[in-house]
């Protein structure tokens, strides 16, 4: 898999654990210029984010990031649903992300159906 894929899957992951290094990473990548030692680079951001919880802030900012691929194509009722989990997100009981995971594939978003976050979701 190359870099680009390989960020593109974990992306929001990354994200959802340290905009820090969401952040490193973006630099990393900036100008499509990748290199073997940006790749270990990476390879040891993801390694070391292995074992991170997500925090509320960074799940809230991630869920956010989400929730853009659905705000103009969702019904009503799913709107009302999203304002009410992001109020009351916790990670610890996290239906937030559940919802977005269903909205995923009801609505086909194939980007988001390949990302590391959502198919995680998917095993729970």
């Amino acid at each position: 898999m190359n870099w680009q894929n390989e960020w593109a899957y974990n992306k929001y992951w990354v994200m959802s654990k340290s905009q820090k290094m969401y952040d490193n990473v973006r630099l990393m990548a900036k100008n499509n210029e990748w290199s073997e030692t940006k790749n270990i680079e990476f390879e040891n951001i993801i390694e070391s984010l292995e074992n991170v919880h997500p925090t509320k802030e960074t799940l809230t900012n991630t869920y956010q990031h989400i929730w853009g691929y659905f705000k103009k194509i969702c019904t009503d009722s799913e709107r009302k649903t999203y304002v009410k989990l992001i109020v009351s997100l916790e990670p610890e009981n996290d239906q937030l992300g559940f919802f977005l995971k269903d909205l995923t594939y009801k609505y086909q978003i194939k980007y988001l159906m390949q990302s590391r976050i959502i198919r995680e979701l998917r095993k729970k």
